[in-house]
């Protein structure tokens, strides 16, 4: 209804004034907004906003489209009565166009879809309120992100509620910049803002004019740009990064292009310039009633280039990335407890607390150049400070909520440094209490591992029953800490629920006796119910995986490898970088021919330590019940005193006949295949042929041949690849010491907290079995995996209630709780999904009626 009248007779050139402002990137979100340290970017958001709305006030013909919530969040607080009601007025008329409509312009190829549906949730909840349906995005507007993944399309194509005369009513257009010539740029010659150089148009009648040379040249890249397009409709993005500062200057000059473009339809000329809007150029898209092709892969890997693929982001800041997957899970349990607590909950017995200072910074670590990894150094502490300050909130609600359904005015302690084996409450105090509280709609059994003083200890289940339990010697920890023991036992709990778990030191003097470990097997190996693992005796690598219960057995090596990043050469000058995997062989180096081992069986854990190097170690652990390997690997400092860039992998190897085809998943939701040296819809030339076969790994990778499947689970989004038949590899650690060129200027060498280099720890789960049945198991395992359960502490005994369950009854096995979290008034947002895939497995595909 308010796009602007175009011409049938025509070539219509919708010219769409943007700006492209990243929630971070070379400067911290705040640092863009004020525009602070304007001598390493100039860029000031705020001024943005400001200029643009009064330039917009000025000519009614002008048009304009935003993205980024964040941004207009912060600067809509700002506001004054008048200013506000303009700015309602500008996007009911529809020449303000917001568009995408999420908290920032999320990255595709590292965000989890749980974390995506988040920070879109959250922008547009926000723009349906400050400004009703006409606030309500009609495109998504991915314009920057390094690449499209497949689920992002589809959850793009939601319908979504409409007015009830919108055009696109049911619809969501995605536009991305491979269709456009100039990536979102103006074309040359034609860019008016303060951070460029060409020059204004002028038309008077001086030696300065330049009107007749500027409209002649923008009418022949209308021209060029037309002929790869099936309309008489195409789309010029006018602006850029953090352009529109002083919007002024774009406006002006735009007003004279199009009036002296058109001018030149009495002489002739078929182009029609006007201002317009993404979804005024789709609607009339929409119109010409045409057949479009339908892309069925995803845009990955990207390259621009050869030589020059963007699959290295696919791995950098690997702390960062487990650090938002931490962080996004917290938040499902932070919002449940939330919503199952009530209000009061936002104010209890410990103080104020707040879920919506995580779920802001868990939207804004969705960023293309957050999550992804390609941010500089300082802005990546920001991000990880914005969440430590979102979890510090989120800690004090979820306190009070356990303490209002528990029963209990004790205090209540996180331990969030677990992952070093450190925690106060339980090293000090000979007496506590244990909550785990399990976010998944089903039940769950959970290892619990505690750092502990005692050497014997006594735990019993909500019940008052006792649980076997045990204490052994933990992994030697950074400097500093002492060799901790650990306190292991396994707890459980109910769907969306706690359970309590007391735990007693017993006397100090009771005779203890460390558990063995076994030395001088010929043939070490580790087992429970389901699996039996071999490893080599002289080199200490896995050899050989069993699944007892199916009589399948693979011959699995892993082991841990090192790309050299390439510095450029006389072939590219291209070196690996934050975007950038360019390794200067295609053959890796073996991080060590053989590890040192050290092997424990208990009743209810047996492991495996391997140690390759003063910098690389890793465990391969069996707890019963347990129908998958644990891999624990610790990788870092990366050394990097000879000069040499490292990319480290974990390789595993199998004689598997997989004919080129792996698999990978599509923001830890679809599955897609992927074959070697191949793209589905065009003929690839291959320049890489080991970055050139890297894909984004949120969540799983795996290979498979008629009957067995190998499948790999990860903790956090990494780059994956099966370069040879029967391998696959995941890429866990990078540190690189050249830029690549893309606009960062700041070489991939994370300093860690001591400046010695960054060490990082995550886990990978293997699954083993047949094929025809492997959904089964790492559809909810991965589930698990991004939504654990969490562990809470208490002095004493801890909650009256011991056990408490906010659902009746399980959900179905295949239907999975994707959020639950309030909506004030009494209302609350439920979100579920079905957890497979159409014919991904015979029992879980189908299709499954739930009584709310």
């Amino acid at each position: 209804q308010s796009c602007p009248p175009t011409r049938p007779d025509m070539l219509n050139v919708h010219l769409v004034p943007h700006t492209h402002d990243d929630v971070g990137w070379l400067k911290t979100v705040d640092q863009y907004y004020y525009g602070v340290r304007n001598q390493e970017q100039h860029a000031g958001v705020q001024y943005i906003l400001d200029s643009v709305v009064a330039q917009l006030a000025a000519v009614p013909s002008r048009r304009f489209v935003y993205a980024e919530v964040a941004f207009l969040a912060r600067w809509w607080r700002q506001q004054d009565p008048a200013t506000r009601a303009l700015v309602r007025q500008l996007v009911q008329e529809g020449r303000l166009e917001l568009v995408g409509g999420g908290w920032c312009m999320s990255d595709e190829a590292t965000v989890h879809y749980g974390g995506a549906l988040e920070q879109l949730g959250l922008g547009r909840r926000l723009l349906r309120r400050l400004f009703g349906a006409c606030g309500t995005p009609r495109v998504a507007w991915q314009i920057d992100p390094f690449g499209h993944a497949r689920d992002m399309a589809a959850t793009f194509a939601q319908p979504c509620p409409r007015p009830p005369l919108s055009p696109l009513a049911g619809e969501v257009t995605a536009l991305s910049p491979g269709i456009l010539p100039n990536v979102y740029d103006p074309p040359a010659g034609l860019c008016w803002d303060q951070l460029c150089s060409d020059p204004p148009v002028v038309d008077g009648d001086g030696p300065e004019r330049n009107v007749d040379a500027v409209v002649t040249s923008f009418l022949q890249a209308a021209a060029t740009q037309a002929r790869q397009y099936r309309t008489n409709h195409i789309l010029m993005t006018m602006g850029s990064d953090f352009h529109y500062e002083n919007a002024h200057l774009w406006f002006k000059n735009l007003d004279k292009l199009i009036a002296h473009a058109n001018a030149r339809q009495a002489n002739g000329s078929r182009v029609h310039a006007l201002y317009s809007t993404p979804s005024c150029y789709l609607w009339e898209l929409n119109r010409a009633n045409l057949t479009w092709p339908l892309k069925t892969d995803d845009f990955f890997p990207y390259s621009d280039g050869p030589h020059q693929f963007w699959t290295g982001f696919f791995s950098s800041r690997p702390a960062l990335k487990g650090y938002e997957r931490l962080s996004s899970g917290f938040l499902q349990i932070c919002s449940q407890l939330e919503a199952l607590a009530g209000p009061a909950a936002r104010d209890g017995p410990y103080g104020p607390g707040d879920s919506s200072v995580l779920r802001e910074a868990v939207a804004v670590a969705q960023h293309h150049d957050a999550v992804a990894g390609t941010e500089r150094q300082h802005v990546a502490n920001d991000y990880a400070r914005q969440l430590a300050k979102g979890w510090d909130s989120c800690q004090v609600l979820v306190a009070n909520a356990l303490s209002l359904l528990g029963g209990t005015k004790d205090p209540l302690v996180f331990c969030n440094a677990l992952n070093i084996s450190v925690c106060p409450l339980s090293e000090t105090t000979p007496h506590f209490t244990v909550i785990l509280y399990n976010p998944l709609a089903r039940g769950v059994t959970w290892p619990v591992r505690l750092p502990v003083r005692g050497t014997s200890y006594a735990v019993s289940d909500p019940q008052g029953r006792p649980v076997a339990s045990q204490v052994s010697l933990g992994c030697p920890n950074p400097p500093g800490h002492t060799q901790p023991f650990l306190l292991l036992f396994q707890a459980w709990a109910p769907p969306v629920g706690f359970s309590t778990f007391g735990v007693k030191q017993l006397s100090p003097a009771a005779p203890w006796d460390l558990p063995r470990w076994p030395s001088g097997d010929t043939e070490p190996w580790i087992e429970n119910e389901h699996l039996r693992v071999l490893f080599d005796p002289i080199t200490g690598h896995l050899l050989e995986m069993q699944n007892l219960a199916e009589g399948l057995s693979l011959p699995v090596f892993q082991s841990f490898y090192w790309y050299n990043a390439s510095a450029g050469d006389a072939l590219c000058p291209q070196a690996s970088g934050a975007y950038i995997f360019r390794p200067n062989s295609s053959t890796p180096i073996p991080v060590a021919k053989r590890a040192a081992t050290r092997l424990l069986k208990t009743a209810l854990v047996q492991e495996l330590h391997q140690n390759f190097s003063a910098w690389c170690s890793q465990v391969l652990r069996l707890r019963p019940g347990q129908p998958y390997l644990e891999l624990e690997w610790t990788v870092g400092p990366i050394p990097v005193s000879d000069g040499l860039g490292k990319e480290l992998i974990s390789r595993f190897e199998t004689p598997l006949r997989t004919a080129g085809r792996f698999y990978t998943d599509s923001n830890g939701r679809q599955v897609l295949e992927r074959r070697r040296d191949y793209r589905p819809t065009w003929n690839l030339s291959q320049s890489e042929p080991v970055a050139g076969n890297y894909y984004p790994v949120n969540t799983r990778i795996f290979i498979k041949d008629q009957k067995v499947q190998l499948t790999v689970l990860t903790d956090r989004s990494q780059g994956g690849s099966s370069v040879l038949d029967g391998s696959l590899e995941l890429m866990v650690h990078r540190r690189l010491l050249h830029d690549d060129g893309r606009g960062l200027g700041e070489a991939l060498d994370e300093p860690g907290d001591d400046g010695r280099g960054l060490v990082v720890r995550g886990r990978h789960l293997v699954l083993l079995g047949p094929a025809a049945t492997a959904a089964q198991r790492h559809r909810p395992l991965a589930q698990e995996v991004v939504t654990p359960p969490s562990l809470v502490l208490a002095p004493g005994t801890g909650p009256q209630l011991r056990q408490w369950a906010g659902l009746c009854r399980a959900l179905p096995p295949n239907v999975h709780l994707l959020s639950l979290e309030p909506r004030g008034a009494g209302a609350v947002l439920l979100r579920l999904e079905h957890l497979y895939e159409r014919g991904e497995s015979q029992n879980g595909s189908q299709p499954v009626i739930l009584d709310l």
